[in-house]
């Protein structure tokens, strides 16, 4: 190209369209021919597993989820399970539940038998039956037992116990008459009509005694203590005492046996019996007044009288 010829071409591309060479619009032919072939491809994505990108849950995420799919299966289970009891035992249905009631009150009544086990009452402890009908608590090869806090009540196959720290009473809810009661210092102490034996490890009382009609039985496995603050006054048609061991009648001041005193001479030992008579072995003979005061005399030599010094006797006189 000459000179001239650039001057034409640059002149022409100003006014308008420029004229391209051969080898120009051979070279865009073949850049465009390329970017067609490659827009080919686009949106292809290799499907190589490196290459893929990873979804879902895998690993520790994957057991964990498997964990709280299998805990929630055995919670849906056991549901199911409280449910079907819930819907057997205690018969609950549209209507309301079938075998209890509850009441505003606090009341708990069951219309129907009732296994229950063991019952902790939370506030007040009151078990009753309806006014015609029988209250039957049966326990199967067990005590029934009754308790709030240290008051309990046991009944066994052959005896009921009452065990209480407060004192016990037997009420009628209707009447509010006190069949028996231990609170003897508001009224006086009463057993129960048919009840003849009363066995306690300690009493307070100011006054036992019985019908005229029958006797008053003192008894203790071991021995029995009878304490009063202002003295012990015993009273009856006849007064006997029965003890396996000794008896011990003691006293501050004095012992008065006002009446017919009699004892059995079978059960005093004889000091002047058959028994070789030793000086080392201490032994004492009882004796008694013309006014019918006893006291006792050392034996100090073979038959040995109540004849000594030192006697109530001549002191009494």
């Amino acid at each position: 190209l000459t000179p001239h010829g650039a001057g034409a071409a640059a002149e022409s591309g100003s006014n308008g369209p420029v004229k391209k060479s051969m080898r120009e619009k051979a070279i865009e032919r073949r850049s465009i021919n390329k970017e067609h072939n490659s827009n080919f491809k686009a949106g292809y994505v290799p499907i190589e597993e490196e290459r893929l990108h990873k979804t879902g849950l895998r690993g520790r995420k994957g057991n964990m989820a498997v964990c709280i799919i299998v805990l929630l299966f055995l919670l849906a289970l056991i549901n199911l399970i409280i449910t079907l009891v819930i819907w057997t035992v205690i018969r609950i249905g549209p209507n309301g539940c079938d075998s209890m009631e509850f009441h505003e009150t606090g009341l708990l009544r069951f219309k129907q038998k009732a296994d229950m086990g063991i019952v902790h009452p939370l506030h007040k402890s009151t078990v009753g039956g309806r006014k015609d009908q029988d209250l039957v608590i049966v326990g199967n090869n067990n005590p029934v037992v009754f308790q709030q806090g240290s008051s309990k009540l046991s009944v066994e196959k052959d005896k009921t116990s009452v065990v209480s720290d407060v004192g016990i009473s037997f009420t009628d809810p209707r009447t509010q008459n006190t069949f028996f009661s231990t609170d003897f210092e508001n009224h006086e102490f009463h057993l129960p009509k048919g009840v003849k034996v009363l066995s306690v490890k300690k009493a307070s009382t100011e006054r036992i005694t019985s019908s005229a009609a029958s006797d008053l039985n003192i008894k203790g496995d071991s021995k029995a203590i009878i304490r009063g603050n202002e003295g012990v006054n015993i009273m009856g048609r006849t007064v006997e005492f029965k003890m396996g061991g000794g008896i011990e009648l003691r006293a501050e001041n004095s012992i008065v046996l006002n009446g017919s005193v009699m004892f059995n001479a079978t059960r005093i030992p004889n000091s002047a019996g058959d028994v070789y008579f030793d000086e080392g072995l201490e032994r004492y003979k009882l004796c008694m007044c013309a006014d019918g005061t006893l006291f006792r005399v050392q034996v100090k030599y073979p038959n040995m009288g109540c004849q000594t010094s030192d006697n109530p006797c001549r002191k009494a006189h």
